[in-house]
């Protein structure tokens, strides 16, 4: 069933944001799962009562949750299992109301990935770090050139069909977590597109672009996946 849809958010320490988000995710997704990555305030019971199943993943990192919640899925009974799987920041710097337009190419089009991409007229002032412009021009400039894709963003908003994310054996449990789909797209020679999408400042700040640890360890991830596909 092509409107089987189910969210996967994961959360660290974002009890100020975690409700919004979960309450403007449209009403056509089956289930919104929560990833607790060894949040230490209120997002956990923030998301419960929110409606959303909710998971822990002690080890931090962004990968891990996010695996964690294919665990999940794939526990799930098949006729349970979702259409298209997409993936939110819980931060609150995306509109989930634009899930919508995210998952439109995959079941109008029969796309199989599809990226929400953080396009400048669309930005909110300050809402992407000077490190972070940089990094994803950088990044999705090295993947057209090497691989001859069409990207412009790692963008976090992002949908696609579950058994092809299940087909990318995602592996990454860190910073390389977006790269890496992307790049394995490219390489199962997969369909895809981007669709513009709004971004405004999260609340709260950011665990990864808000420390000069964070910035240097997602931008060598980054490079590393991309450099290693390069070989390949």
């Amino acid at each position: 069933m092509k409107e089987h849809i189910k969210v996967i958010i994961p959360a660290y320490n974002e009890e100020d944001a975690i409700a919004k988000v979960i309450k403007e995710i449209p009403t056509i997704v089956n289930e919104i799962i929560v990833v607790s990555n060894n949040s230490t305030d209120n997002t956990e019971i923030n998301a419960s009562k929110a409606g959303a199943t909710v998971l822990k993943e002690s080890r931090k990192g962004y990968g891990y949750a996010c695996l964690k919640g294919m665990e999940y899925i794939a526990s799930l009974d098949p006729k349970k299992q979702p259409y298209i799987v997409v993936f939110l920041d819980g931060d609150y710097s995306d509109y989930p109301e634009q899930l919508t337009e995210i998952i439109r190419p995959i079941v109008n089009d029969n796309i199989d990935f599809v990226i929400g991409s953080r396009v400048k007229r669309f930005r909110e002032t300050g809402s992407m770090t000077p490190q972070q412009v940089f990094g994803n021009w950088l990044a999705t400039f090295l993947m057209n050139l090497i691989f001859g894709a069409k990207y412009s963003d790692l963008g976090p908003f992002r949908a696609i069909k579950y058994h092809k994310l299940l087909q990318l054996n995602m592996q990454d449990k860190t910073y390389g977590w977006t790269v890496e789909m992307q790049l394995k797209v490219l390489k199962q020679k997969l369909s895809y597109v981007e669709i513009p999408v709004k971004y405004k400042n999260r609340i709260g700040i950011s665990k990864v672009s808000g420390t000069i640890k964070g910035t240097i360890f997602a931008g060598v991830k980054i490079l590393g996946w991309i450099f290693k596909y390069s070989f390949k």
